[in-house]
């Protein structure tokens, strides 16, 4: 009787060992099956927050800088400043040009204000000095403006202003403002950007 019973106990210490060891194993595989953060989802995630969205124009058209911008919700804002000012030739006309077009996100960086005079029909001139300073009177891809940044070189703007073209760690910087995308247009090129170029000396 006594033999059995150790024969019991042996048999029963085995079954509890080998649980624990079939435990520890599927504890460490759950662990090593963590999934990382999928690169696609984080690419996603950053173009979201940059507001942009996929241009919605027919590419056979070949639209100019002004319709490229017709056609995309993100730059109602600029579409709409541009017509108030009556400067649609500046970024209509056949060029070359190149356009350094604020989002609707981008002009929302300005102080409300400044927003305020800008729009205010006695200020007409003011308002078109700013859109102006967001186009520069030739070519620019970005092949070329990462050669000006490399030189330090500055862009001469409609408006009359050179504005300085920066390369930094994640990306070309025109007037403090920075490229995060780019148009082949048929009058020349529209870079989109996150911030609006104020020209350094408006007055309001």
């Amino acid at each position: 009787m006594r033999i059995q019973q150790i024969k019991l106990l042996i048999i029963g210490s085995a079954i509890a060992l080998l649980s624990m060891g079939l435990l520890s194993s599927c504890n460490q595989g759950a662990e090593s099956e963590q999934p990382e953060a999928a690169p696609a989802a984080k690419e996603a995630a950053e173009d979201l927050n940059q507001g942009l969205s996929t241009a919605k124009f027919d590419e056979r058209k070949n639209p100019d800088a002004l319709e490229l911008a017709e056609s995309n919700e993100n730059f109602s804002t600029l579409v709409s400043l541009i017509k108030q000012a009556e400067v649609e030739n500046a970024v209509k006309n056949q060029g070359p040009l190149t356009v350094f077009a604020p989002t609707n996100d981008a002009l929302g960086k300005l102080p409300e204000d400044v927003v305020k005079k800008l729009t205010d029909p006695a200020n007409k001139s003011k308002l078109v000095q700013v859109l102006v300073n967001h186009v520069a009177p030739a070519n620019y891809p970005m092949d070329k403006l990462e050669e000006l940044a490399e030189k330090g070189a500055t862009l001469f703007m409609a408006s009359g202003e050179y504005v300085p073209v920066e390369k930094k760690d994640d990306g070309i910087y025109v007037g403090g403002a920075k490229v995060v995308a780019s148009y082949k247009v048929s009058n020349g090129w529209v870079h989109v950007v996150d911030a609006p170029i104020v020209p350094k000396n408006l007055q309001l």
